[in-house]
């Protein structure tokens, strides 16, 4: 019998894995800060900061100019690494620090794609990452409609947010559904099983809803804390898998019948909604989610974090070399 991994791809579901790992052929890989962060710490990885900060040194006018050319070029360097293993597109994230600036994000996204063709990829093989805010999601809307690159609206926690995104011309969308979980976990004090999970639940509602509409944007499920929440998901579009999990899909056998189905949805009674051009009646509705608000504002928060210490890390090391 195949394993439950081969079972999940033959249900219609693209495997992408949050880091590139060769063994279980993910399609796609997506980064984060916190990833990069984390990554940046092993010895395997030394050559890639040793270029970033060459990079800096000559790309910057003052230290913290350094700083931030070497960021932007690290990002590059370890979504260069990741495409020379997969076959399809990787996710590179723009700093959180611009999740409330439109013009600031849609700046940074072009840097990010200038880096990228400057050492040979080209941006169909990119997608930008930012976060679902208002402001986000219209960067995401001028980068599609304007300059044809690709965007990943990541920290979703809403239908709000996915429907704005949708009407804004995201590429793809990342519902976290793990991170859904620990809220209503800690909120009501209380476990679920995998079919009850208010994260799994989120992205079958925001599924259907495309499904039933005709919207072209990937859903990817993201954030998973068990293989349970994966498995109930069966059929989603893209579903995006840390490596432990991985390898536990990889080394089951247990059956993964499919659980979503596009021809499902276009039968059942969603009522449409809008918020194309209305950030008013957007920013109303998400902040009746209390839920939804909490972990945006956690989620930024924390990448935003882990950018300050890469940062942090970085100018020691131009220091070194000065």
């Amino acid at each position: 019998m195949s394993t439950s991994l081969e079972q999940l791809k033959a249900s219609g579901t693209t495997v992408v894995c949050d880091s590139a790992i060769g063994k279980y052929k993910p399609q796609d890989a997506t980064t984060n800060p916190s990833l990069i962060l984390a990554a940046s710490k092993k010895p395997e990885y030394a050559k890639l900061i040793d270029a970033a900060i060459a990079y800096g040194k000559q790309n910057g006018s003052d230290l913290d100019a350094q700083v931030d050319a070497a960021l932007d070029r690290l990002l590059v360097e370890f979504g260069k690494e990741i495409l020379a293993i997969i076959p399809g597109k990787v996710s590179t994230e723009v700093d959180a620090h611009y999740s409330f600036d439109t013009q600031a994000s849609v700046k940074k996204a072009l840097r990010i794609i200038e880096l990228y063709e400057s050492v040979g990829i080209k941006k169909e093989r990119i997608l930008i990452k930012v976060a679902s805010t208002w402001e986000g999601i219209q960067a995401a809307h001028i980068l599609q409609s304007q300059h044809g690159i690709n965007c990943n609206l990541t920290l979703m926690f809403s239908l709000v947010q996915a429907i704005a995104a949708a009407e804004a011309g995201a590429y793809l969308i990342s519902p976290f559904v793990g991170r859904i979980l620990d809220w209503y976990k800690a909120a009501m004090k209380r476990e679920y099983s995998a079919g009850e999970d208010p994260g799994v639940k989120s992205v079958q509602n925001i599924f259907n809803y495309y499904k039933k509409h005709g919207y072209n944007t990937i859903v990817m499920g993201a954030s998973f804390r068990n293989i349970g929440e994966i498995t109930e998901l069966a059929g989603c579009d893209y579903l995006t898998i840390s490596p432990n999990l991985l390898e536990e899909l990889y080394s089951s056998k247990a059956a993964v019948p499919k659980k979503l189905d596009p021809a499902g949805a276009a039968g059942l009674d969603i009522p449409k909604r809008s918020y194309l051009n209305n950030e008013a009646l957007f920013r109303f509705d998400f902040n009746e989610e209390q839920m939804a608000v909490e972990k945006l504002r956690e989620g930024i928060s924390k990448f935003a974090a882990d950018a300050v210490t890469l940062k942090g890390i970085i100018k020691e090391k131009i220091q070194a070399f000065a």
